[in-house]
């Protein structure tokens, strides 16, 4: 069972990557190439960091699962690591936002709040 915690690892880590890599170029490049976005907060500006963090969001979570498979794998998962991990993922999740809509899209305070939280559980043990 650890070999196959630690392929599902890595399976969730090249899958996340491929995500990112064969979505940004053959996807998000070719629809922002598109003349009928949205145009939200007065440009497409928004709309194209909105998708693109979105889209990112996918493997972010994808390597955190990916922390959390290694960490059963090695018999370490606990209330403590679990938290860690998923606090880690989260402030990464929160800083996507931030950087693709230069911070327009408020769900970075949101996932800065949850990590965050989750981090202050973790460092109670």
């Amino acid at each position: 069972m650890t070999l196959l915690l630690y392929f599902a690892a890595s399976l969730a880590v090249a899958l996340g990557l491929a995500h990112s890599i064969l979505g940004e170029r053959y996807i998000l490049i070719r629809l922002f190439r598109r003349d009928n976005l949205p145009q939200v907060l007065g440009g497409t500006s928004f709309t194209i960091g909105t998708l693109r963090f979105v889209w990112h969001e996918t493997t972010v979570v994808l390597w955190g699962f990916a922390a959390l498979l290694i960490q059963l794998a090695q018999d370490c998962l606990t209330a403590t690591s679990a938290a860690q991990t998923l606090g880690w993922t989260l402030i990464v999740a929160g800083v996507l936002p931030l950087v693709f809509t230069r911070g327009r899209h408020i769900s970075w305070l949101a996932l800065l709040i949850i990590g965050g939280i989750a981090l202050a559980r973790a460092a109670q043990a």
